[in-house]
C-alpha cells in the first residue's frame, strides 16, 4: 500500500490557529500558551478543525477560545501563513498558522482551561520555549515577515 504526500495529508489530524505578535516601542513579542494537558507543552493558539468547519474559521474560533481575542482584536495577515506536517503518537498531524498582530498591545490574553499559562516572548525567548524545530523556523520565518512590514 503507497500513499502520496495528499493521501496522508487528507488523513492526517488538522488543527489551525494564529501566531499573534504584539509590539511594544521597538520590541516585538509573540504570545505562546502553556497545555494543560500531556507534556504541558507551549504553543501558539490553536485547535482542531471541527467537522464542516474551514481552516481559517478554525483559528480564530481557536483564538477567541484559547487566548480571549477576536477578529477585531487582531490584524490578520491573509497571505502569510505556515503548514507544517509532523506526528504526534506517530499519526500525522497537518497545523496551519496565519499570522496576526493584536492591535492593542496591552490587552491580556483570557486563558480556557485548556491551558495553564501564557507569555510574551521575545523571538529568541519564543524559540528556546517552543522547543519543536519546525515551530522555532516558523517563528524565525514571521519574524523576517514582520521586521519588512515596518
Amino acid at each position: 500500500f503507497l500513499f502520496t504526500f495528499f493521501d496522508l495529508q487528507a488523513m492526517a489530524k488538522r488543527a489551525a490557529g494564529l501566531v499573534l505578535f504584539r509590539r511594544i516601542g521597538e520590541q516585538i513579542q509573540y504570545l505562546l500558551l502553556r497545555a494543560s494537558y500531556g507534556d504541558f507543552h507551549w504553543s501558539s493558539p490553536k485547535g482542531h478543525v471541527d467537522p464542516g468547519e474551514d481552516d481559517f474559521t478554525t483559528a480564530l474560533r481557536e483564538t477567541k477560545e484559547e487566548a480571549g481575542y477576536s477578529e477585531e482584536d487582531l490584524i490578520i495577515y491573509h497571505d502569510k501563513k505556515k503548514v507544517l506536517n509532523y506526528k504526534v503518537n506517530d499519526k500525522p498531524k497537518v497545523v496551519i498558522y496565519w499570522l496576526a498582530q493584536l492591535k492593542d498591545p496591552n490587552k491580556e490574553p483570557m486563558l480556557s482551561d485548556e491551558h495553564v499559562e501564557m507569555k510574551w516572548l521575545s523571538k529568541d525567548d519564543a524559540k528556546r520555549t517552543v522547543g519543536y524545530k519546525d515551530n522555532q523556523d516558523m517563528i524565525d520565518e514571521f519574524h523576517e515577515i514582520i521586521l519588512k512590514l515596518q
